[in-house]
């Protein structure tokens, strides 16, 4: 019985030990500077950016495909927030400036086609936690651009209503 005593208060005392926590360094931010650029046969695409460690950001980047379709967006991120001019000829872009980037098109304007064809139905499926009314699935919207290429987005568990 002595043991068992003797057990259980090495057992208690070992217990109520409080661990060493060790403080973690903290580090300033440091400027930094990264870029690449990949060229092949379905065209080239490119990134480059560079920080003030002070919390600014400089940086670009585009592509511009096998077909001469080309995007460069060139932008800066800082205390005022972040601005970004679009340089492209992308097919059906025009020159508009929503929020605070610019958008500069060279794309020409065609009248009468329409801005968005469904290629097929997006499909889904789950259930609903109102009644059933409201499901939750997988959507594809998808278009046909001009030159051939079909461009699309897939969105996860978007409402289908």
């Amino acid at each position: 019985m002595l043991f068992f005593v003797v057990l259980s208060t090495i057992a208690l005392a070992h217990g109520s030990v409080i661990p060493h926590i060790v403080p973690v360094p903290h580090h300033a931010p440091q400027p930094y500077k990264f870029g690449y650029s990949i060229k092949d046969h379905h065209g080239e695409q490119h990134r480059q950016e560079a920080g003030n460690g002070a919390g600014a950001v400089v940086g670009n980047y585009g592509f511009t495909d096998d077909r001469g379709i080309a995007r460069q967006v060139n932008y800066v991120a800082d205390h005022a927030g972040f601005r970004a001019q679009v340089k492209t000829n992308e097919p059906g872009t025009a020159n508009q400036n929503p929020a605070a980037v610019q958008v500069i098109s060279n794309a020409p304007y065609v009248a009468g086609v329409p801005a968005f064809v469904p290629v097929g139905p997006a499909v889904g499926y789950g259930y609903g936690p109102l009644g059933g009314n409201v499901r939750f699935g997988v959507a594809n919207y998808q278009q046909e651009l001009a030159g051939g290429a079909v461009r699309g987005y897939n969105g996860q568990l978007v409402p289908f209503l």
